[in-house]
């Protein structure tokens, strides 16, 4: 059988395939879903936190006390955003699939057939022709100039020569030509179900604020028990003792005291405020066509330091375009070049290189070639010749080769020029005519060529490449480009957009050991020849040398890589796999939109930093105050109802707006350290006023309602202080927040059917003096607390000199 012919075969008959059928040797393939839905909901459900919540607020309700019960509208929020947040991530990768062709050719019984996809199996022999898809891997028995494109496989762009005996992967498109192939491994063996599979495992986003939170959460989890126990105890002391507070049954009372210092030491609205501020970035960036497929990738983008590139598809646009002519021969020697040139640019079969010649060359001859040579990507040239002059008196008479001018000319003549074109990041091709006929059986060269012509193309350049790349830059963001094409082109390209990249790595000797590889991959930035498993391998060895890596692409060869980086970003028009792995997608493939990507997520975690100090504060008196009360037996001077009145003034909405305001500082790590700094002084200091005024009003015989009044009125005021600290420099809409909140205070205490709700009475002189005093003290306090706070943040950080947490 020669190479133009395709050899035939009866293939597997009926019975054959029963039998691998019933073996399970088909290509029937249900890939399991990345995560059960009942995970979901156990993971977002049955938590410790969720656990505490819904007791506390399942026991207001028995007790009928159902006004008590608000805080359980937080947790039913926070738990819906999270389980929300989390399907969308599983039917994004649940829908993954590479292989979308609906059909196979194959050969059975002596015949060719349509089956369906699933229905192919081991040792079948597949019929491919130009447009159809590999629906397995397969072995090549037979070729007929049969050229595979593997881009979105291996990232190589350019279509591959299939000989008999090499390997075919599913998932593979058939460029030219024709062919049979015998399978060697379907199902969950081939190589496309093998790599949805690995990129369908389910994961989340690494995020320091929702991994900070968590410990916050998980920290405050397990003490409140122990403190329940300690506060329950010393309300039922404070009502006469156990048998005194049970037969009276102000045990009642003293349950609802105990929620209300547990309930106060959870931050609720903090997980709710992250997750709202996540959701409103995502929408803002939804509007400028940048798709956020997991919230909490707003955040991850804010601290990436280092981003991985795809040449093709990120910082060029995946196309060839003529650049230049360069002649090496007189027209007297040629003078049909150009003819030629427009009929290998006009030709049905012509590659994406050779349709480039379409626009630049439209006079092609008019008179059919007598032979001609296909392109192969293994010779790398192909062929025409040509009778005599067309009709517009262009000479295109002879043999003309197009192809790689070392591939053409192995002599090497043409060398200083060529790589002096391709150091530059140039395609080159030669053009050479030679007076001897083709020999299309053999599919030799002519031995008289002579060069005539280098033409050279270039890849587009995304427009916006270089300036993004220069916002990385002057952001301290390092890059590497990763690409599977040949290392000096891809630093030529390197180069045009800015990057200082003398040379490119030949990824094929990259060393395996991840120390090792790390190491080189902080000399180099540009690297070619790249597989998938190796890309996916460098963002490995970046995160483990302590980086924070982001991963561009577009290719199917990308999907790993990008689903093991701590963000991955796909362009809308790349694989579906890729997208679907991805937790952000660029939907009209505009690279310029990173910068707003970055800037949407310093927003989010320098207000969530500021918003995170409001709700930790109160964590911490909240817990000194349930320590304090339970040691000293005394009645808890709040009841729920007025906790959530206070926490929505001071805290809930103020913070609300804060955490949706513009901020551009830089992120630094340390996020949970810098907040509790501030956190534990402040929020001892409120516990200790809070305290001191309670033990000063019970001495002074003030009553139960009126002590309550004067508490809230008190951690309300100390509260609206620490807001106004935390959100200086008081300017612009943050006047009209303090301001709004303040009238909210006056209302909260004016209106009767609120006043009547909350249970508030109207204060003595003598409380209120003692409230001014307090308060007074605390708001010193907690200015000298801020002024070493931010000096610690100054010496331990570094911030933007501009700016201020």
């Amino acid at each position: 059988m020669g190479a133009t012919e395709v050899e035939t075969s009866t293939g597997l008959t009926a019975a054959e395939v029963a039998e691998r059928v019933a073996d399970g040797r088909s290509n029937a393939f249900t890939q399991q879903s990345s995560r059960s839905v009942s995970s979901i909901v156990r993971a977002n459900v049955l938590t410790l936190f969720n656990g505490i919540i819904a007791a506390c607020f399942l026991v207001l309700l028995l007790l009928g006390r159902w006004q008590d019960a608000l805080f359980g509208i937080s947790a039913i929020a926070n738990t819906i955003i999270g389980s929300v947040q989390e399907f969308r991530a599983k039917a994004a990768l649940d829908k993954l699939a590479l292989l979308h062709a609906p059909h196979a050719r194959v050969r059975r019984d002596g015949s060719v057939r349509e089956v369906a996809v699933a229905e192919v199996v081991l040792d079948d022999r597949l019929v491919l022709r130009a447009g159809d898809q590999v629906p397995a891997d397969a072995r090549v028995v037979a070729s007929a100039h049969l050229q595979l494109d593997e881009s979105m496989l291996t990232g190589e762009s350019d279509a591959v020569d299939k000989a008999p005996g090499d390997e075919v992967l599913s998932g593979s498109i058939v460029m030219a030509g024709e062919g049979e192939a015998v399978v060697v491994r379907a199902g969950a063996d081939s190589f496309a179900n093998r790599l949805a599979a690995e990129a369908k495992k389910f994961s989340l986003v690494a995020s320091e604020l929702r991994s900070s939170i968590d410990r916050v959460l998980k920290v405050v989890s397990w003490i409140v028990g122990p403190v329940a126990l300690l506060v329950f105890n010393a309300q039922m002391f404070v009502f006469g003792g156990w048998e005194q507070a049970i037969s009276s049954g102000d045990w009642r009372q003293a349950a609802v005291n105990t929620i209300a210092a547990l309930v106060a030491m959870i931050p609720l609205g903090l997980v709710l405020m992250t997750s709202i501020a996540f959701a409103v970035g995502a929408v803002k960036l939804a509007r400028q066509q940048v798709l956020v497929q997991e919230l909490a990738a707003v955040e991850g983008l804010a601290r990436v330091d280092l981003i991985c590139l795809d040449k093709t598809g990120t910082l060029t646009e995946g196309s060839i375009v003529f650049d230049a002519e360069h002649p090496l021969a007189a027209d007297a020697a040629a003078p049909g070049w150009r003819s030629v040139l427009a009929w290998y640019g006009s030709e049905p079969d012509a590659n994406a290189t050779a349709r480039c010649l379409a626009e630049p060359y439209p006079e092609a001859p008019e008179a059919a070639p007598v032979a001609r040579i296909p392109f192969s990507s293994a010779r790398k040239w192909s062929a025409v010749e040509f009778a005599g002059s067309d009709a517009a008196g262009s000479d295109a008479a002879g043999s003309w080769v197009l192809g790689g001018p070392e591939m053409v000319f192995p002599d090497d003549r043409l060398a200083g020029a060529s790589r002096e074109l391709a150091a530059s990041g140039l395609r080159t091709l030669v053009l050479a005519h030679g007076s001897e006929p083709l020999d299309e059986a053999a599919e030799a060269l002519p031995a008289d060529l002579e060069p005539v012509a280098l033409v050279t193309f270039r890849e587009r350049i995304r427009p916006d490449a270089a300036e993004t790349l220069a916002y990385f830059a002057d952001q301290g963001v390092a890059v590497r480009i990763i690409s599977g094409d040949n290392p000096d082109t891809v630093a030529a390209i390197a180069r045009s957009v800015g990057l200082d990249a003398p040379t490119g790595f030949d990824a094929r000797q990259l060393p395996e050991d991840p120390v090792a590889l790390a190491e080189v991959l902080e000399r180099h930035l540009v690297f070619g020849r790249v597989t998938p498993q190796q890309k996916k391998a460098i963002v490995v060895a970046l995160k483990q040398a302590g980086r924070t890596v982001a991963m561009t692409g577009d290719g199917v060869n990308d999907a790993l890589a990008i689903k093991e980086a701590d963000i991955g970003i796909a362009m809308e028009s790349g694989a579906a796999a890729t997208k679907a792995v991805a937790r952000i997608v660029l939907l009209d493939g505009r690279f310029s939109h990173l910068p707003h990507v970055v800037a949407e997520g310093r927003q989010v975690i320098a207000n969530i930093e500021r918003v995170s100090m409001l709700f930790l504060t109160k964590t911490v008196y909240a817990t000194g105050l349930a320590v304090l009360f339970g040691a000293f037996i005394l009645e808890f001077p709040f009841l729920p109802r007025q906790l959530s009145v206070i926490d929505g003034l001071t805290i809930g909405l103020p913070a609300f707006f804060l955490a949706l305001m513009p901020n551009a500082r830089r992120y630094v790590p340390g996020f949970l350290r810098r907040s509790l700094s501030f956190a534990i002084p402040a929020g001892v200091v409120v516990a200790l006023a809070l305290f001191v005024y309670s033990w000063a009003a019970t001495r002074a015989g003030i009553g139960e309602q009126e002590l309550r009044t004067g508490s809230t009125l008190l951690l309300t005021i100390i509260g609206l202080w620490v807001l106004t600290v935390l959100s200086r420099p008081i300017d612009g809409w943050k006047i009209l927040i303090i301001g709004s909140m303040m009238v909210g205070l006056i209302l909260v205490y004016s209106v009767p059917l609120v006043t009547e709700f909350l249970m508030f009475v109207d204060p003595s002189v003598e409380t209120a003096a003692l409230v001014l005093l307090v308060s007074v003290v605390s708001i010193a306090a907690i200015e000298v607390i801020r002024f070493a706070h931010l000096r610690y943040v100054r010496r331990t950080a570094r911030f933007d000199p501009s700016t201020t947490p």
